[in-house]
């Protein structure tokens, strides 16, 4: 592996890398790796664990629960500012950092939510491993296992820099049914968002936000290797679900995780400007004051 002294600074990525990019530049100087893995309630897997049980050489782990608002009621919201900059700091993350994540789901799940709140913060030198942990042991690249061991840094700040317009909360998407300029994308499983299964965390309402669209985030990989669908896929993927890439894209899923998939899939293909209902259903489908449709999507003209 090449050491950071022949090495120059890692150069901003853009949303997403191969193994074969992070192979090569591994040991460059200020290249983070986090593995931001993080499951389902019910999977009984424990991405902890996992991670002391195999990662990417060098890797560091980054707690998407204990990076979220430690106050809120709700799972996965973002955190105040300065909460942020301390679990950035502490992953060894500062402002000139070069930051891939990647997770051990095999379709992307979480590793987009940890590169989505890099970049509400203002960072925007972060990545996407795409085919995570999977791809990269399929790829022959190696993999380390044990307690993680830091090569001490000299200190370094991360200064959080929020944008609010990546956001998005309960009465905005409330104000924004049936506005002809936004579409609400539920990422959620399609028997999720009809209704007709139940949902993994009790006391949920079944069904969807009235108007709002459906895509599986399943449906943005490629079930044979895990990584994102090509451009032209994705296109026909939003066509046959009624979304309009022109349109502001606000997306939504169970708790504001499998949402930033779609917001990643979306920057890839150069529409960077999807915001996030950070509440999303864990808040919606709690609340008898919001409305709620079950079955398909309602055709939209």
């Amino acid at each position: 592996m090449p050491t950071s002294s022949n090495r120059s600074p890692v150069p901003g990525p853009g949303p997403a890398v191969s193994a074969e990019w992070l192979a090569a530049n591994q040991g460059r100087p200020g290249l983070v790796v986090l593995d931001g893995s993080w499951y389902l309630p019910g999977s009984g897997r424990d991405p902890a664990r996992e991670f002391e049980e195999r990662r990417i050489p060098g890797a560091r782990f980054f707690d998407v629960d204990a990076c979220s608002d430690p106050a809120a009621d709700l799972p996965h919201t973002i955190p105040p500012p300065d909460h942020f900059r301390k679990c950035a700091e502490a992953a060894g993350v500062s402002d000139t950092s070069a930051v891939i994540v990647y997770d051990g789901s095999g379709v992307n799940l979480s590793a987009a939510r940890v590169w989505w709140t890099f970049r509400y913060f203002g960072h925007g030198n972060a990545a996407v491993l795409d085919g995570g942990l999977k791809h990269w042991i399929a790829a022959g690249h190696p993999t380390e296992s044990g307690p993680s061991l830091r090569t001490l840094e000299a200190p370094a700040p991360f200064t959080p820099r929020p944008r609010p317009r990546l956001i998005r909360t309960a009465a905005d998407v409330l104000a924004s049914i049936g506005a002809a300029q936004t579409q609400l994308v539920d990422m959620r499983p399609a028997g999720r968002f009809a209704g007709t299964e139940p949902e993994p965390r009790a006391g949920l309402r079944s069904g969807h936000v009235p108007g709002s669209r459906n895509v599986p985030y399943t449906d943005l990989v490629d079930p044979r290797t895990g990584l994102a669908i090509d451009d032209r896929a994705l296109a026909r993927l939003l066509a046959r679900a009624g979304i309009d890439p022109a349109r502001q894209l606000v997306g939504t899923c169970g708790s504001g995780t499998s949402a930033c998939a779609f917001a990643w899939r979306m920057a890839c293909a150069g529409h960077g400007n999807v915001a996030i209902y950070d509440g999303s259903w864990s808040e919606w489908g709690s609340r008898e004051d919001l409305p709620v449709d079950a079955g398909p999507p309602a055709v939209i003209d």
